[in-house]
């Protein structure tokens, strides 16, 4: 499918689609599995959040999808900005780096644009998982998360201050484009597949969840994220874990999530995490 343009006013030039709905969708562990067992609820949460504001020099970045169908990549960088951001050493990736992982996870030749085909998300998660980032980050691992779960979805954006979304955007959203932050993406009818996007989560509120996209932050309301983010809609929904994520969530929860069984199973697919904190 080629990469669909639209024209961003804020920007006053193109932005390019880029989300190919993933055809492998594991290795993956969901994060239910960890709130089911042993009797354990929904861990506590405060009524909103928001990660945004030390990592906002990143996420104002379009990092190069005015350019290319890069959505996945820049979406995965504005994952790291937020981390590291908040971690006070924050990441901004160089054009290069972008393009070094488009052209391994995507298969894109610089100077060939043909080759501009996009990405999914799960083929992205596994490359970081397996190789890290440009900034030496290396995730220990991803989660799916429910789209129709409120509560999940909350416990998830709170304690691993992150969400990645894949969505085919309905043509409403972007006929017209938003052209400046503080746009709301609500139901607006049916889903479409020549608008597969990726945004990621930066907090929420009663509204829903404030995400960034193109540069521009907004909301994704709890009805849009349960319709579009579904499997039927051609959407996914995930959690990216770093150690510095799963030591924070841990912090914040030490006994409303089966860290145990959860690092366990991170280690069983390879990865070599500490032992949880202390209950």
């Amino acid at each position: 499918m080629p990469v669909k343009e639209i024209f961003a006013p804020h920007l006053n030039r193109n932005v390019k689609m880029g989300r190919r709905r993933p055809i492998a969708l594991g290795p993956r562990l969901s994060f239910k599995k960890y709130l089911a067992v042993k009797g354990l609820t929904t861990p506590p949460a405060p009524a909103e959040c928001d990660y945004s504001q030390a990592a906002l020099p990143v996420l104002s970045n379009v990092y190069l999808n005015d350019q290319l169908g890069d959505c996945v990549i820049a979406g995965g960088y504005h994952v790291v900005g937020v981390e590291t951001g908040n971690a006070g050493n924050l990441f901004t990736a160089s054009n290069q780096q972008l393009i070094a992982d488009y052209s391994a996870i995507g298969g894109y030749v610089p100077g060939q644009p043909n080759t501009d085909n996009g990405c999914d998300e799960v083929t992205a998660l596994n490359y970081w998982t397996e190789n890290g980032f440009a900034d030496g980050t290396k995730l220990l691992a991803w989660l799916a998360v429910d789209p129709s779960n409120q509560q999940e979805v909350v416990a998830a954006m709170y304690l691993f201050e992150n969400l990645y979304f894949g969505i085919e955007l309905p043509d409403k959203w972007v006929n017209p484009m938003p052209d400046a932050s503080g746009f709301t993406w609500n139901i607006a009818g049916s889903s479409d597949p020549q608008n597969g996007h990726c945004v990621v989560g930066v907090g929420y509120n009663s509204n829903g969840v404030n995400i960034d996209t193109w540069g521009l932050l907004g909301t994704l309301t709890w009805k849009a994220i349960e319709k579009y983010c579904s499997k039927k809609s051609g959407g996914s929904l995930y959690v990216m874990l770093t150690p510095d994520q799963l030591q924070k969530g841990q912090t914040k929860a030490p006994n409303d999530v089966d860290w145990t069984t959860l690092i366990q199973d991170f280690n069983e697919m390879g990865g070599n995490v500490s032992p949880p904190v202390q209950k």
